[in-house]
């Protein structure tokens, strides 16, 4: 038995169709159609033509996206709601999966009466394209922020490398610490209770500061050498475990010639244990300014994030400088540029003005700007930041010497959701994104490509003159 046809009051379910007049809702029953489905029916696949304007009357669509080849959720749209090809619409293919959502009854308008539509109610027209232009602003905030998600997971997986260096060397180094404290109160024991004389003791601990490690000045080769060196003379001094004790004293730039009148106050006897305490000092003191070191490194990570995030101010446009956020984003992108050897030239401008800017979205600027040249880029490439100051603007420049952009992708690459990266790998948004903050600025973005030379350049006009 055929589905009873629609009926005003079923069009009349949607917000959009009420307080249309009679004659309208006739208009719209009689040139569109009604579509049942059951849970589970595909309204729409991929590479299907957009040929319709679908209002839900009851029921649900649930929308999907591919991604690297498997169906992820997007968004669902409940009884009630329009969606589909909208007048004016430039959409001709659709690019995701529709869903039906429980049992689904559809109204259905083919794109061809939109013409006709308009003449016969410019209200509902109006109406609609009002719903597209919703619509359109929706994606665009979803895009963007979806775009802004991909950024931050490559800066995360970055900043993961980046804080995992230092933390494992303070966990080594803290381990060590550990292990050496752990045995000095019986190597003092055993060193006291050999007797040295006040004057082996004070020569003993006036050696227990590190100095320079002769690693900065000499070959490896040579480093060997005097550790074998020192290796042999303890083992002469009657210190069993010499080779073990080599590498700490030679680290710390301690010489046969510092530590032979050492021995010569030592008892016999006290040697092994002297010198064992010795390279437990100067090693411990070597670990202890390891632990500084790393511990440094993480507040500097730190401290670029808040830098590059803005985290200690709002969102408003404040006096800034460009450079700070230039170097910020290139510390947060630190380990994608060592992972393709990329050299990095800072080529910046003395004096120059700041600017009115928010901070995070510049920011987010160089982080695309960036990040395409290093996929742009082979191993050893080379990436050049460039300001300088052009009347009343400053300019940043990015430069990079990779293959460079194709005549024909060129006049195509600010286009929204251009993108000649795989699927999966990109939105086609960073660059429609960043030129629209840069125009937020009251600047522009401009880009100029050849064979080993692409250079994009971002001109902001100058803002309050505080240094």
């Amino acid at each position: 038995m055929p589905a009873a046809p629609l009926t005003p009051d079923d069009l009349l379910t949607i917000p959009t169709f009420q307080g249309l007049p009679p004659e309208t809702l006739a208009w719209l029953l009689e040139h569109g159609e009604r579509r049942e489905l059951p849970d589970g029916g595909t309204v729409m696949q991929p590479g299907d033509a957009a040929e319709y304007m679908i209002g839900v009357v009851q029921g649900g669509i649930q929308f999907y996206t591919v991604q690297n080849g498997s169906r992820e959720p997007r968004f669902r749209i409940e009884a009630g709601h329009i969606s589909g090809v909208l007048p004016y619409s430039r959409l001709r293919v659709s690019m995701g999966w529709g869903m039906a959502s429980g049992a689904t009854v559809l109204y259905l308008l083919h794109r061809d009466h939109f013409p006709a539509l308009e003449q016969h109610s410019p209200e509902l027209v109006q109406r609609l394209v009002g719903l597209m232009s919703d619509r359109a602003r929706d994606e665009a905030r979803a895009q963007e922020r979806d775009e802004k998600l991909r950024a931050l997971g490559k800066l995360s997986a970055g900043l993961a490398h980046e804080l995992n260096n230092p933390a494992a060397a303070i966990a080594r180094a803290a381990e060590a610490l550990a292990e050496r404290a752990a045995a000095k109160p019986a190597l003092f024991a055993e060193l006291v209770g050999h007797c040295p004389s006040p004057e082996a003791m004070q020569a003993l601990t006036a050696l227990a500061v590190p100095g320079e490690s002769p690693k900065l000045t000499m070959s490896a080769l040579a480093c060997a050498d005097r550790e074998d060196e020192l290796s042999d003379w303890l083992e002469a001094q009657g210190v069993p475990d010499g080779y073990r004790l080599a590498a700490g004293l030679m680290e710390a730039g301690l010489t046969l010639s510092e530590l032979g009148p050492v021995a010569t106050l030592l008892p016999p006897a006290a040697k092994p244990a002297a010198f064992a305490w010795l390279e437990g000092q100067l090693t411990t003191m070597h670990l202890i300014k390891d632990v500084q070191e790393a511990g440094g490194r993480i507040s500097l990570l730190v401290s670029n994030v808040k830098t590059y995030s803005h985290m200690d101010r709002g969102g408003s446009f404040a006096p800034l400088e460009v450079t700070a956020g230039l170097d910020s984003t290139v510390n947060m992108l630190g380990y994608q540029l060592r992972e393709k050897n990329i050299r990095l030239t800072r080529d910046y401008a003395p004096g120059l003005p700041r600017i009115q800017g928010q901070v995070s979205s510049l920011n987010q600027v160089w982080t695309n700007l960036l990040d395409n040249a290093i996929d742009a880029l082979p191993p050893g490439g080379e990436i050049t930041l460039r300001t300088r100051r052009e009347g009343d603007f400053v300019q940043v420049i990015i430069i990079d010497n990779g293959p460079g952009i194709a005549p024909n992708v060129l006049p195509r690459i600010f286009e929204p959701f251009y993108t000649t990266k795989q699927a999966g790998e990109g939105t086609g948004l960073g660059l429609d994104i960043a030129q629209r903050i840069i125009r937020n600025h009251g600047g522009r973005l401009e880009v100029h490509s050849q064979p080993g030379h692409t250079e994009f350049c971002a001109w902001l006009p100058v803002g309050e003159l505080v240094r």
